[in-house]
């Protein structure tokens, strides 16, 4: 397993739809492992794989609660096929947006439906933190950030903060 560069806002990566996965082999798995560690190093409780620069429908996860061992959670070519009216606030961050935190109103609970690390078809119904991670997740692999959902002032002031970082690190050379 090896620990990927998570790719930054303004990276325009993050904002590709990714191709879905067509088979699942054992190069799929070592994708999802080497994302597992990345996440966990960062650290994070959910990765899609176009955050380290490969744009495929390949997600983990772990939502377990600090205290908790791990329980990763492995997710290919998720969709959610419902979603509840109601909603519910979570303050989301993002392992590609570092050290920005925002409230994010989102359906209060899903369902999703992948395949699961060795390809088989799963259906998930999740509410609170994992519904929250599953929708952040699928939306990286559909080219959406969560401060898409937040105001346009509030957004555009972290885009132009990240821009304005991007280009300092460039002309420093780094």
């Amino acid at each position: 397993m090896t620990i990927k560069k998570i790719i930054c806002l303004p990276d325009p990566r993050l904002r590709l739809v990714c191709a879905p996965v067509e088979k699942i082999d054992d190069e799929v798995r070592a994708l999802m492992d080497d994302m597992l560690e990345t996440m966990y190093d960062a650290p994070g409780i959910g990765l899609a794989a176009i955050q380290i620069a490969v744009p495929r429908r390949v997600v983990v996860m772990d939502v377990s609660g600090k205290d908790d061992p791990p329980a990763p959670m492995f997710f290919v070519n998720p969709e959610i096929v419902w979603s509840s009216e109601e909603t519910n606030v979570h303050e989301e961050g993002c392992l590609s947006i570092p050290e920005y935190y925002e409230e994010v109103a989102r359906p209060a609970r899903v369902r999703a439906r992948f395949l699961d690390r060795d390809g088989a078809p799963r259906e998930i119904e999740a509410e609170g933190l994992l519904a929250t991670c599953i929708q952040h997740e699928v939306d990286h692999l559909n080219g959406v950030l969560f401060i898409d959902h937040i105001s346009r002032l509030k957004r555009e002031r972290v885009l132009k903060k990240f821009a304005k970082a991007a280009a300092k690190r460039a002309e420093e050379g780094m």
